[in-house]
């Protein structure tokens, strides 16, 4: 890896930031943008290779979250900028909707309660519908019950960081890739970072962001100085998806109630048409993205709670995405985790679900949070 002149002697970087992902696009993309020289470097070949490539595309309004916590004001103010970056940067998306259904009457209370968090959590166009309001928008249902979310939607997660990496570069920074982070050792205003790879090399950077998605908490521990109390546990959350074969059935993307730690088990219909359940969650102890066939028997069961049409036999294994999460099983679902209280140093964990929706506003949360003063350059 060769690195380009610096602007203004004593570093290299204004910024450098370890992970190619959603997350830590954004967070370029938000330091580039007010005048920062920014570099993003990423272990694997691609762009988005991690979590961002293994998840559902879904754009989340908001409501699931506890109100006052990071992922319900993230969540909200990075699907506004989402819209609008993705509508700017002609890259596609549905604003199809959501359902999240009740399909016995026990089920009503968490519904109330998700109506509620969306009130708190200031998310428009979420509205109460009956059993014949919710068969109406989509007549193939079992639902006693619904909340319809007007804000959800679907996109191309993989076009959306490709121009976020487009506008990393047209404002002066760099997205490199096959260069892993070996390290950090800080010194007077910043760090010295190796990196790895084909061509590894030692660069200079006033301040440093660890958002490395699965391998957050291993790069943290290489950074001279980072205590170690501070690094959370991290738990392989694994979710599996798969495929209908046969004509989607619903328009609108429809969710369960959520179940302890995920969302639950949903439906979407994806850019191209395509009929998509999951995911599921399976806590894990290696990454390992295989599709275990046997689990349709278990998604048979819990899609025929709210599509009783479910042919048998229908669902084919996809893929499998991992999520960082930072509780383990039986444990509560905690919130973001970014922790600044290293000088010039800001290190995200736990960054899962809604982390691609509220990607841009995390990436404003992050600039916001460190210290430069003036731009250099």
């Amino acid at each position: 890896m060769k690195t380009p002149p610096s602007p203004h002697g004593e570093f290299d970087f204004d910024a450098c930031i370890v992970g190619a992902g959603a997350v830590g696009l954004a967070t370029g993309y938000a330091l580039a943008q007010r005048g920062f020289t920014t570099l993003v470097i990423e272990k694997e070949e691609r762009i988005g290779a991690g979590v961002s490539s293994r998840n559902s595309e879904v754009i989340h309004a908001g409501l699931h979250y506890p109100p006052g916590s990071l992922k319900a004001r993230l969540c909200v103010e990075g699907r506004r900028l989402l819209y609008r970056f993705l509508a700017d940067h002609s890259v596609a998306f549905d604003k199809c909707g959501k359902l999240i259904v009740a399909t016995e009457e026990s089920e009503i209370p968490a519904l109330k309660a998700l109506a509620a968090r969306g009130e708190a959590n200031d998310v428009e166009g979420v509205t109460w519908l009956d059993a014949r309001q919710t068969l109406a928008m989509e007549p193939k249902l079992r639902a006693v019950a619904a909340l319809h979310s007007a804000e959800s939607g679907v996109f191309d997660a993989h076009g959306y960081m490709d121009a976020l990496a487009g506008e990393i570069e047209a404002h002066g920074g760099a997205v490199v890739l096959d260069s892993p982070f070996l390290g950090a050792s800080p010194i007077d205003g910043g760090y010295s970072v190796r990196v790895g790879g084909a061509d590894p090399t030692t660069i200079t950077t006033r301040r440093l962001v660890v958002a490395a998605g699965l391998g957050a908490q291993g790069c943290a521990r290489l950074v001279e100085g980072f205590p170690a109390a501070r690094i959370p546990a991290l738990h392989f959350g694994k979710g599996s998806y798969f495929t209908l074969s046969g004509p989607a059935p619903f328009r609108r993307l429809i969710y369960p109630p959520p179940i302890p730690g995920a969302l639950g088990t949903h439906y979407r219909r994806d850019l191209g048409g395509q009929a998509r359940f999951g995911p599921d969650l399976e806590f894990v102890d290696v990454e390992d993205y295989r599709v275990d066939p046997a689990r349709a028997a278990n998604f048979e069961s819990y899609i025929r709670r709210f599509w009783p049409g479910l042919p048998d036999g229908a669902l084919t294994p996809d893929y499998a995405g991992i999520r960082p999460k930072l509780h383990g099983p039986g444990e509560a679902q905690g919130d973001f985790a970014i922790d600044d209280a290293t000088p010039n140093l800001v290190a995200l964990f736990g960054i899962e679900s809604p982390g691609l929706t509220s990607s841009l506003a995390i990436g404003e949360e992050v600039a916001r949070r460190i210290p430069f003063g003036r731009a250099c350059n």
